[in-house]
């Protein structure tokens, strides 16, 4: 492949877009690869559709050698696949929804479980077919409420998806391993620095889910890790390790506080302190949210509340994780006239289970443990309020912020905190969709055998911005050469001799196997091809300028930043010996 600049599609911008919050999206807009079209849509230019088709191949590669097969659904799906399992309502606004002219209800595909299912049962019917993996590579869509930061959060996205399906649970665990290892392989390849990570699996379903991350301070996921045992987890999934539960017996009485002029649990804390004789923490106070919890498809919304230890906020991601495919929001003023017997401020638990209302605690609430908390009346609070005693929780729920220095769930050792983004998330799905959809085999002896499945992803176009996320410098994209859209960018500084140099080494490498891109435009200045060249981000950069006249070129690694003066002579080799190494 040679790429003349003189001719190809491209117009580097020197300014950054209004619009780019983070690095990958700057770049890749100044480097000419992607173009917004409207929010959360962008079109791809020819060299963002080479380093875009790259990524597809390394993915589609990898796939293949773990012996999947590569089909191909319509993004256009009709309505009663996803009816069938209960998502045309559970998957709420997210959904593209239209009709044709006839009014028959469509949707524009966010992932295909359901096509995959229908597929296959009708297809195979014996035990003998099994196990079977298939995938594609296709675009998505889904209606995101708040698209951002340019290819990372889009509303049109192009992903790989891949299924499993297997006749028993050992089937699907050697299958979720399979995948495990080829999402290895193929991140590896791909030059992206990544954690493993357990997660949650959301309107998803199934059991067990582990998402890969790419760790980055842009990134939208925050996630734990420990050092020690080397335990790793998204925020949404991490879980609480649960003090052992105390006796009752010879506890103080549960007393009512004044506590005016209290908004915060910090002014609570002080004022209970200073006026009331006690000794307490933020820690062990209970705060309590009241939440309202709508479900897709249903005009019912329940009031529910979540105590959480008063040192800690409710994290909302991690709320809606756990309460999927309910989503909650919080109560706002005219939710409270709407229920007068909760005391806005002073919200305690005693009274919410004679108010018919749930009530979900932090698994830090357990039996004979002691709270300051409301007490149902304006200006009041209560100390000694017992869990088992003065209120009985209807369950745990993990809401409450993680936090660095938080105990590992496996071992006991502090947790560090930081920020990824998702780039594949693999799932033991079970017999969810194979319930819905019927999908049995027929065994050996005559019998149907319910088939158990796996959901595996990678965001292949959300590749493009997490690699130009991790591999950038201040002076544009640094592609790994796996994916980059050529192998060595060739700069022919003046507009003749140079260039006709240029060009002769162009096509020499060309001929020798290697991708190759060069800067012939006669009209534009050596400092512009310069700067376009290291935006550009091609890992190799031959630059042939007034070096020429002594039969020298400069090779530059634009990884390392390393240059070095070669004869022109040998420049051929000295090029393909770096592109190999």
């Amino acid at each position: 492949m040679l790429l003349r600049m003189s001719s190809l599609f491209l117009r580097t911008l020197r300014d950054d877009p209004a619009d780019a919050e983070v690095p990958s999206h700057k770049l890749l807009v100044r480097a000419g690869y992607v173009r917004r079209v409207a929010p959360g849509i962008y079109s791809w230019l020819p060299l963002g559709k080479m380093v875009l088709e790259n990524i597809a191949r390394v993915v589609r590669e990898e796939m293949n050698r773990m012996g999947a097969q590569e089909v191909l659904f319509p993004a256009l799906l009709p309505r009663e696949y996803y009816e069938a399992t209960g998502r045309w309502t559970e998957y709420g606004d997210t959904l593209f929804r239209l009709h044709d002219r006839k009014g028959v209800d469509y949707l524009l595909g966010p992932t295909h479980e359901e096509l995959f299912t229908d597929m296959v049962k009708g297809e195979y019917s014996s035990y003998k077919d099994y196990p079977v993996t298939l995938y594609q590579i296709q675009t998505k869509y889904r209606d995101e409420a708040r698209p951002r930061a340019g290819i990372l959060r889009g509303r049109e996205f192009l992903m790989k998806d891949s299924y499993s399906f297997d006749l028993d649970d050992d089937g699907l665990k050697h299958s979720y391993e399979q995948h495990r290892e080829t999402y290895i392989r193929t991140f590896d390849r791909l030059g992206i620095r990544y954690k493993i990570v357990f997660a949650t699996s959301g309107a998803m379903g199934g059991s067990a889910s582990e998402e890969f991350l790419a760790p980055t301070p842009t990134g939208e996921d925050t996630f734990v890790a420990c050092h020690s045992c080397g335990y790793a987890a998204n925020a949404e999934a991490v879980t609480t390790p649960a003090p052992p539960a105390r006796a009752l017996d010879g506890l103080p009485a549960l007393r009512v506080m004044d506590t005016p002029d209290t908004p915060t649990i910090e002014s609570l804390v002080s004022h209970v302190n200073e006026h009331h004789g006690l000794s307490i923490t933020a820690a062990e106070t209970l705060k309590n949210v009241v939440v309202k919890v709508s479900t897709p498809g249903s005009d019912k919304v329940e009031t529910l509340v979540i105590g959480v230890p008063g040192d800690r906020e409710v994290d909302f991601k991690r709320l809606e994780a756990a309460l999927a495919p309910g989503e909650p929001a919080i109560f706002e003023a005219d939710d409270f006239a709407r229920h007068p017997g909760l005391v806005r401020g002073y919200i305690g638990p005693q009274v919410l289970r004679e108010l018919g209302i749930r009530y979900l605690v932090d698994p830090r609430v357990v039996t004979g443990t002691a709270w300051v908390t409301g007490a149902n009346e304006p200006g009041k609070h209560a100390a000694d309020v017992v869990a088992g005693r003065d209120f009985e929780p209807d369950g745990t729920v993990e809401a409450a912020e993680v936090r660095a220095g938080d105990p590992c769930p496996r071992c006991g050792s502090a947790l560090s905190i930081d920020r990824g983004i998702e780039i594949g998330h693999i799932f033991q799905l079970g017999r969810k969709y194979a319930d819905a959809a019927g999908l049995d085999a027929l065994g050996p002896d005559g019998k149907p055998v319910r088939v158990t499945m796996g959901s595996y992803g990678i965001g292949v176009s959300r590749a493009v911005a997490v690699i130009a996320e991790q591999a950038h410098d201040e002076l544009g994209l640094v592609w790994p050469r796996e994916v980059a859209p050529a192998d060595v960018h060739i700069v022919g500084t003046g507009k003749d001799r140079q260039v006709e140099a240029a060009l002769e080494l162009a096509a020499e490498l060309e001929s020798r196997g290697l991708r190759v891109l060069v800067d012939d435009r006669p009209q534009v200045s050596p400092g512009v091809k310069f700067k376009d060249a290291e935006l550009l981000g091609v890992p190799t950069i031959v630059v042939i300028g007034r070096g020429l006249a002594q039969g020298v070129a400069e090779l530059r690694d634009r990884v390392t930043g390393e240059k070095q003066e070669i004869p022109l002579a040998e420049a051929a080799d000295r090029v393909v010996a770096a592109c190999s190494s």
